[in-house]
């Protein structure tokens, strides 16, 4: 493998180059606004893929946001890895709180980050990381150093739920036919520290209405004598977790797949550091269900999280108004055996349950996901384990991530395959948040490691 070092070392400045290009297309699939922006980074992913060597190379149209297909086949009889990945990103919002503008990429040390990294909006999740794949597949291909078969999907929907893979993964499933699934759109725990995501929680996301009177009123002529919406919807919201943090909707908790206290306490041997993790987020003390560790709180446990609320008048200044209505988008993650369609039905009647009669309620489901573990014993995992030792001279120890990517359990269910998250952003590389962003060690460390990969696996294979 050292002609893909040398190749690497010697094309370092064009890969950084070609990802500060994808960065600066705002490919926000939340808003239409940004439709033209989605398509044209579609066709740069399609470029980069024809340029890499790949076959069949093409955009797929959706209902929404196209997908991008590419394929190597060499031998039929050899295995097949899906790569999958989404080019598509969060809404930059609130931008006065960016340092530097969201798609106007630059690159500046960090104490996390000595030798630099590239603050853009999607530079970890997931342009960064799905642009790792091409790279290494284009390291491959020309130094005729592909070991297998190898298949593309990068989608521009992720963000706000992929409602548009699942058909097309359906409709599709000669063509994506394959033996494993490799994403990278997780972490690690630290650059000294490689890690591998073995489990992902899932996924209940609805927008919750609640309606009192038939228009804005005047607080002083009808305050304290009409429902107010926003105090309404904030008591609703307060009574969905006790004094232990623990969620109260009934049947919640029915399916939750408990952990044994083995497998807890080989959790907790993570490396973590309490007070560097309030440090970071300048809070004097952390919060979450009774008797569970932080990190069980972020991957064993569920959750129940207001994401947004709004309501009244919020402009410069004063308006003694009490509205008419009051929004609130809420998310609960999910953990093994959960079911989202279950979790939103159990969400929605519970919140109609407690709405006082004074309002109306309205739940609207957006998207949801099932919670995914991959087994630590698959050929699969030591494949990804041994090429993440080889590239960073160390095992890497299996975590369980409080994220959600719900096209996972899609990937089980339709076409049969495993999935292995072996990503390489760090958890404070702020994705979702303004000064996103992505460690150049990180990004060259995982172009150098996904090679490793196919090899190792086609070697399992066998």
């Amino acid at each position: 493998m050292q002609e893909l070092t040398t190749y690497l070392d010697t094309h370092k400045d064009r890969f950084l180059n070609e990802l500060l290009e994808l960065l600066k297309m705002p490919s926000v699939s939340a808003d239409s606004a940004f439709s033209a922006d989605v398509a044209r980074t579609a066709q740069f992913v399609h470029d980069s893929l024809v340029a890499a060597g790949a076959d069949n190379v093409e955009i797929c149209p959706t209902p929404g946001h196209p997908i991008v297909y590419a394929e190597k086949i060499i031998d039929p009889k050899l295995p097949t890895i899906l790569v999958y990945g989404h080019y598509d990103v969060q809404p930059p919002d609130p931008l006065d709180l960016w340092e530097s503008g969201p798609f106007e990429p630059v690159i500046k040390k960090t104490a996390l980050h000595p030798d630099g990294a590239i603050f853009a909006r999607g530079a970890c999740d997931d342009k960064g990381q799905m642009y790792m794949h091409v790279k290494a597949f284009e390291m491959m291909m020309k130094n005729d150093a592909l070991p297998c078969n190898v298949k593309f999907m990068i989608e521009g929907e992720e963000e706000v739920g992929s409602d548009n893979l699942g058909p097309f993964i359906e409709a599709n499933k000669d063509k994506l036919a394959a033996d494993v699934c490799l994403v990278s759109d997780t972490s690690i725990i630290a650059n000294d520290v490689p890690s591998i995501t073995v489990g992902l929680r899932g996924l209940s996301y609805v927008e919750v209405e609640v309606t009192g009177p038939n228009r804005d009123l005047h607080s002083g002529v009808y305050g304290g004598a009409v429902a107010n919406p926003v105090n309404i919807l904030a008591k609703m919201i307060a009574s969905m977790q006790d004094e232990n943090n623990r969620i109260t909707i009934p049947g919640f908790y029915d399916d939750v797949a408990l952990v044994t206290d083995a497998e807890r306490a080989e959790m907790n041997k993570a490396p973590f550091d309490l007070e560097a993790y309030k440090m970071d987020l300048d809070v004097k003390d952390v919060r979450g269900e009774k008797d569970y560790t932080t990190l069980e709180r972020t991957s064993i446990r569920p959750t129940l999280d207001v994401n947004g609320i709004w309501g009244g008048y919020i402009g410069e200044g004063a308006k003694t108004v009490l509205p008419s209505k009051a929004f609130a988008k809420i998310s609960m993650r999910l953990v093994p055996n959960q079911n989202d369609d279950k979790i939103t039905d159990l969400f929605t009647k519970h919140f109609e349950s407690i709405a006082p009669e004074s309002v109306k309620v309205k739940v609207t489901p957006h998207h949801g996901g099932l919670p995914a573990v991959t087994p630590t014993d698959s050929v699969e995992y030591k494949a990804a384990a041994k090429a993440m030792e080889k590239a960073f001279g160390k095992a890497p120890l299996p975590q369980r991530s409080g994220g959600s990517i719900p096209i996972v359990s899609l990937f089980e269910t339709i076409l049969g395959v495993k999935t292995v998250l072996m990503g390489f952003g760090l958890d404070s590389d702020n994705i979702h948040s303004p000064n996103e962003h992505y460690g150049l060690f990180n990004y060259y460390k995982g172009i150098e490691t996904i090679p490793y990969f196919y090899q190792f696996y086609a070697e399992m294979k066998k």
